[in-house]
């Protein structure tokens, strides 16, 4: 019996014959502009895809995307699934492993998400430097499949020291604010009471959100490397008189899309140059 991430990779093979993605990018509420920048080889909808998870959250488009941004083969879903939709947490793995099935070795994640920091405020953009999981849920819960990875994986380095200082370089170099931190991820659907945010301060949280560790977790027991960008949208509860909402979020999701997609397109034009040095030095040496 074919595995529900199998037939999902095997369909959008057959819908994209011949197009291999090097890198995988997930998209965030509010962040689905940056798939206007690819140059698209095939577009589907996450209803179309055999045993594939829907998203049935408003500023989540359910598709996926094939084609090239900033030069890199890429498979970008524009939108996301989340614990909160009322999907079993084990469905959440398909997207991801689906994701390496058809070829990416990096998963570029997005977020928008609420900081603890006055000087981090609306508009800004944190690259993640950790995770709490602070939902009680894992989509690795159950038997193990051991052809993506084996059940005990570390996470010590979840979000690659690389990429990160990758992120950060390109960042500087197009004068754009890159905080670093810590993302703690909140069930939802409800925003934090201001009781839970003094909680999650004294943890050592930066930015609070309600998506992201699914993924990552699937992504680093593959053996994906990753890398996560939040977009902040507003002040956590208690530090701003603006009331929380998805609308909200939604419309400050906009202060920062436009570096963001500028972030985006630059690293990876860039880590298509460094594969293809690395490429170039491994065949020079014969292990090709």
């Amino acid at each position: 019996m074919t595995s529900a991430p199998q037939a999902a990779a095997d369909f959008v093979k057959e819908t994209a014959p011949g197009f291999t993605p090097r890198v995988g990018i997930i998209l965030g509420s509010g962040l689905g502009g940056l798939a206007d920048q690819i140059e698209v080889v095939a577009s589907i909808s996450y209803d179309d895809i055999p045993d594939f998870p829907r998203s049935t959250v408003e500023g989540h488009a359910g598709r996926l995307i094939l084609g090239r941004l900033g030069g890199m083969p890429v498979a970008c879903m524009q939108g996301r699934i989340h614990y909160y939709e009322g999907t079993d947490p084990r469905d959440l793995a398909v997207p991801v492993r689906m994701l390496k099935l058809i070829g990416i070795e990096i998963l570029l994640v997005t977020n928008a998400a609420g900081s603890f920091r006055k000087k981090m405020g609306p508009g800004s953009l944190m690259v993640l430097s950790d995770h709490i999981n602070f939902t009680g849920l894992n989509p690795l819960k159950g038997e193990n499949d051991e052809t993506f990875g084996a059940r005990f994986f570390s996470m010590e380095e979840a979000y690659d020291p690389i990429l990160r200082e990758h992120l950060a370089a390109v960042a500087k170099e197009l004068e754009i604010n890159l905080h670093e931190g810590v993302y703690l991820h909140y069930l939802g659907p409800n925003f934090e009471t201001p009781a839970e945010i003094k909680a999650f301060k004294t943890l050592g949280a930066d930015a609070v959100g309600m998506s992201t560790t699914p993924e990552v977790l699937v992504a680093r027991h593959c053996g994906l490397r990753v890398a996560a960008i939040s977009n902040i949208t507003n002040l956590v509860a208690g530090m701003s008189k603006t009331k929380l909402s998805h609308e909200q979020t939604l419309e400050c999701a906009k202060l920062a899309a436009a570096d963001l997609e500028k972030l985006v397109i630059v690293f990876l034009e860039t880590l298509k140059r460094e594969l293809l040095k690395a490429h170039l030095r491994s065949t020079e040496n014969g292990n090709d």
